[in-house]
């Protein structure tokens, strides 16, 4: 079985490495240049697509399994799963943004800067959260068990990213994630 809490860490250096990328991309925006929009777009889509749908429901359910074991912490896995829909309600916002910009359809620049600014902001305070807070407390406290509920708790998928079979779609996104590991 893989380590629960490594598979979870690498998820989120992997969701660090695409929001290092997509404000790389947000800064080109701000200085007044024209960014890579299907990159930004196609970064958005896959946290949206992956993570929302499969990385954030096992940790719902692990939060769930931790709050029963510490009720005294249970605001804060409430708090923490409530930062998932937030998550995914600004990813939205900023797709629905990212698809105007790739589409060329005129909006305020100050629109797509706000909704990328929430987002980056959510994102990477959430993972800090997680991995400061939350890692060190499931390695602790959930046992092998519980780390089965929460494989299971979600039909397993193939990442369409970082995965063995990766989507055509992110045919470019990964070529620029090795372009920038080098």
């Amino acid at each position: 079985m893989v380590d629960p809490i490594a598979a979870w860490h690498a998820e989120h250096v992997y969701f660090g490495r695409l929001l290092d990328l997509f404000e790389k991309e947000v800064d080109t925006f701000h200085r007044g240049g024209r960014p890579n929009y299907e990159l930004m777009r196609d970064i958005v889509y896959y946290l949206r697509e992956f993570a929302d749908q499969s990385h954030h429901p096992r940790e719902d359910t692990a939060f769930r399994i931790l709050a029963a074991r510490r009720p005294d912490l249970e605001l804060e896995f409430g708090r923490l799963v409530q930062e998932h829909r937030v998550v995914a309600n600004a990813g939205d916002a900023l797709l629905e943004q990212l698809e105007a910009a790739c589409a060329d359809i005129v909006a305020p620049r100050a629109a797509l800067e706000a909704a990328a600014a929430v987002y980056l902001t959510y994102y990477r305070s959430h993972i800090a959260t997680e991995e400061r807070e939350i890692l060190p407390l499931a390695a602790e406290l959930l046992t092998p068990a519980e780390w089965s509920a929460v494989a299971a708790s979600v039909a397993a998928v193939n990442d369409p990213l970082f995965g063995d079979q990766p989507a055509e779609r992110f045919r470019e996104l990964r070529r620029e994630i090795s372009r920038e590991a080098s």
